[in-house]
């Protein structure tokens, strides 16, 4: 599946690593790294990379808290929100290729269970949504 996306994501210069943040960002923003690398169980220091290559990327850009000026939170450009759509295209492209022959309620059970390993596989003390 990663080799598909990276396949598709290659002409907006977004790597297989990095799509998960962009529409997380997207879905949440603003928000910080911190809160990037606890919902997606993902290393704080593999955020950091993907956040820094989005960002150079001009997808993503980063704004001092107001709050708390120890963090930077993390907002879409205008690229950024450009881009979105096309990355959902895609990423419903490669969807499409991995349910042939799979039921949505084979596929259902197929997510349940990979969110489980998941979880199992955390040191998190919740299961994902």
């Amino acid at each position: 599946m990663q080799i598909l996306i990276s396949s598709e994501l290659e002409p907006y210069r977004i790597g297989a690593g990095q799509y998960i943040f962009l529409m997380a960002i997207a879905s949440r923003q603003p928000t910080t790294q911190k809160a990037l690398s606890e919902k997606l169980l993902i290393d704080k220091t593999t955020t950091a990379k993907a956040i820094a290559k989005l960002e150079a990327a001009g997808y993503v850009r980063r704004e001092a808290d107001p709050v708390d000026n120890r963090y930077h939170l993390l907002f879409l450009t205008d690229s950024g929100r450009k881009v979105v759509p096309k990355v959902q295209e895609a990423l419903g492209r490669v969807k499409s290729k991995t349910r042939k022959g799979i039921t949505d309620e084979e596929y259902d059970l197929l997510l349940g269970l990979l969110k489980i390993v998941l979880y199992n596989l955390s040191e998190q003390g919740e299961m994902p949504e």
